[in-house]
């Protein structure tokens, strides 16, 4: 769990208040997360948007290599031998199931 410092946080009637503020901080760096609490518990964060960028292209990475896992756990676990399709014969796979490519 992610620890905040006490002027990390704002409640969500404060941040309604005073967005602008709050969005300055995070944007100059003066904090680098804003912990928005509701009901005594944070239930979002706001982060500057090279921060969350660099977040998702971690996170799509990572996501890419579990499926290349994934695909190559498959591929030599495989019985029978892979069949590799051209494009035109996966258009053609995916017409016949009705999608439009």
């Amino acid at each position: 769990m992610v620890a905040y410092a006490r002027d990390e946080m704002v409640g969500i009637t404060e941040l309604s208040k005073s967005l602008g503020k709050y969005l300055d901080k995070v944007v100059s760096n003066s904090f680098n997360k804003i912990a928005i609490i509701r009901r005594n518990e944070p239930e979002a964060v706001i982060i500057p948007i090279k921060e969350y960028e660099y977040m998702k292209e971690a996170s799509d990475m990572l996501e890419d290599m579990q499926i290349a896992k994934i695909i190559e756990e498959r591929v030599t676990k495989r019985k029978e031998p892979v069949k590799y399709l051209t494009l035109n014969e996966l258009e053609e796979n995916l017409r016949k199931r009705g999608k439009n490519v």
